[in-house]
């Protein structure tokens, strides 16, 4: 922790931004929300009075997914080129996650979805309020419960959980409303560059790609507090 020594004079408090692009169907998409979590952690020992706020930007990870999604070895299999593969993949995750609370159930997972209405979920919730809850909620469904997250009936139960209108959410998810908008974010967000998710970007301009080091986060997010 020697890095952070001495920093926290030099900082100014204000909110700092923190856009998350990521798509809930990837695996490392959970880890990596983990790692902010503790690099957030790290930089409030030094720094207790510092605030952020997530904002959720949509990435499909597989985008000819079938809106009815599809079989989810088998899928993978044929990406990687063997269960054995898979299964050294899976034993990497499980690795990865352990450290951070996460119990990865693959083996429970059937279909691997079309993760639009999810991302629309996400858009209709963030417009409202934080999207953190849904979102954890979310990862907690694909990876843990092997739920299908592409599945109108069980979007309109996760966000009945995390405090909306069951209905209501499930009317919004069965119309075609701000397929458009997130299908275009998400072509914005391509052509930005950004190429694999996880991807953070801090203060709307420092990118961190992929899931890193919690002392990494928490280095560049001081680095924007200067």
């Amino acid at each position: 922790m020697n890095w952070l020594c001495g920093v926290a004079d030099a900082i100014m408090h204000r909110m700092l931004t923190i856009e998350i692009v990521s798509d809930v169907v990837c695996p490392w998409c959970f880890i990596g929300t983990r790692r902010l979590e503790t690099a957030v952690a790290m930089v409030r020992s030094q720094v207790p009075d510092f605030s952020y706020q997530k904002r959720w930007l949509p990435f499909f990870l597989n985008p000819d997914t079938p809106p009815e999604g599809e079989p989810y070895l088998p899928f993978l299999e044929h990406k990687f080129g063997s269960r054995a593969a898979v299964e050294a993949l899976f034993g990497r995750v499980r690795e990865a996650g352990r450290a951070y609370g996460i119990d990865y159930a693959f083996e429970k997972i059937e279909r691997r979805a079309n993760t639009l209405r999810a991302h629309r979920l996400i858009h209709w919730v963030q417009e409202r309020d934080s999207a953190d809850a849904l979102v954890e909620r979310l990862f907690v469904a694909q990876f843990q419960r092997g739920e299908h997250v592409g599945d109108i009936a069980l979007l309109g139960r996760i966000a009945a959980e995390c405090g909306y209108d069951a209905a209501e959410v499930t009317r919004y998810l069965s119309s075609t409303e701000d397929e458009d908008l997130v299908r275009e974010r998400e072509r914005q967000i391509r052509a930005s560059g950004v190429k694999v998710v996880p991807t953070f970007i801090l203060a709307g301009s420092k990118v961190i790609a992929g899931a890193e080091d919690p002392a990494l986060f928490a280095a560049e997010i001081l680095e924007c507090l200067r």
